[in-house]
């Protein structure tokens, strides 16, 4: 080989030395795709961004599984409530933090609606995220303040209609599970009533107990404790078929409006690019937590379950998320319900 061949081939060497070492770099920094070295994963505080007030059913489902989850990962888990427009603002956070697996987002079916009510949503669900695994499916209850005059479902629908314009409907801001499926019984009934939004669930649910508005649809994860104390006035569950802990309260169906059909799941979501080997560690703390029986049992009295294990993993989650944004982009559109 002559002498500038040799100089080639250095040179390339050196070159492809250079950038094995500028990948290893990389790697072990956290480079901007999101790579890392994920086997020490975690060695600090990961932080589980609700973005709903505290108190609400997802702040609730939240809290249950962080601290399993958090012994399975041997951290610990911070439960950080990032409130606003429906769920967006804290769902933009996370899109936005770091890929490094220590900023995760628990949403509800509100991470399937934003597209199709927000026309500058700062996001895309399919795109910015990456999926950990789906973590439970809450039935809702259509409820009201416990002096409300009608008895049953049908009484109600037969005042709502009588009264559109004096009736409130509450719910958790646009965008939120309660306003949702308040959309839902609004079409199924065909009134357009007097809508009150909130900043959260919680807050809603406790101006009902106290009177200030008439009824709203919200999640058994946030209502059975009222409904057995006799704080609230319940009509119906929105699932096909009743809820253990709540025997005597019939469904939308048997009540005679089943176009009221919804349950809301929840999911667990890292920025897009996290290292698939930490969404790994994440799925299989999150399996661990839902085979936890103080967590099945914490479930069961709010009129809920843990997600069978093969839903809890990122492609399932996925999957699930995909079906929902088309069927909700349709529910939304047929409603005219926009926000700027």
């Amino acid at each position: 080989m002559g002498t500038t061949s040799r100089n080639r081939a250095a040179v390339r060497m050196s070159t492809a030395i250079g950038l094995v070492m500028l990948l290893s770099a990389c790697s072990g920094n956290g480079g901007a795709t999101g790579g890392g070295d994920a086997s020490g994963y975690p060695d600090q505080n990961i932080t589980f961004v609700v973005p709903f007030s505290a108190g609400g059913p997802t702040d609730t489902v939240t809290r249950m599984i962080a601290e399993p989850m958090a012994a399975k990962l041997g951290g610990k888990i911070v439960v950080q409530n990032v409130e606003g427009a429906g769920g967006t603002v804290g769902a933009g956070e996370v899109a936005q933090a770091e890929p490094d697996g220590y900023t995760v987002l628990m949403h509800h079916i509100g991470m399937s609606t934003a597209p199709a009510l927000y026309q500058k949503l700062g996001y895309k669900p399919l795109e910015d995220f990456e999926m950990v695994g789906l973590v439970t499916e809450v039935p809702m209850t259509v409820v009201a303040r416990k002096d409300f005059a009608p008895t049953t479902l049908q009484e109600l629908v037969t005042h709502v209609k009588a009264n559109a314009n004096k009736v409130t409907l509450a719910n958790a801001g646009i965008g939120a599970a309660s306003h949702l499926c308040g959309l839902l019984f609004q079409t199924a009934t065909g009134v357009k009533l007097q809508e009150v939004p909130y900043q959260g669930t919680g807050p809603a649910l406790t101006d009902l107990v106290g009177g200030q508005v008439d009824f709203m649809c919200d999640q058994t994860t946030n209502t059975s404790g009222q409904i057995a104390a006799g704080e609230v006035k319940a009509y119906a569950v929105t699932t096909p078929e009743r809820v253990k802990s709540l025997p005597d309260l019939p469904t939308t169906a048997e009540a005679g409006l089943p176009q009221l059909t919804v349950s809301v799941w929840h999911g667990l979501y890292v920025p897009a690019g996290t290292p698939p080997e930490v969404i790994q560690k994440l799925s299989e703390a999150l399996k661990v937590a839902l085979a936890d029986q103080k967590v099945i049992d914490q479930m069961a009295k709010l009129g809920t379950a843990p997600v069978p294990a093969e839903a809890a993993t990122p492609q399932a989650h996925r999957t699930k998320l995909e079906e929902q944004l088309g069927t909700w982009a349709k529910v939304i559109a047929d409603a005219g319900v926009k926000v700027s």
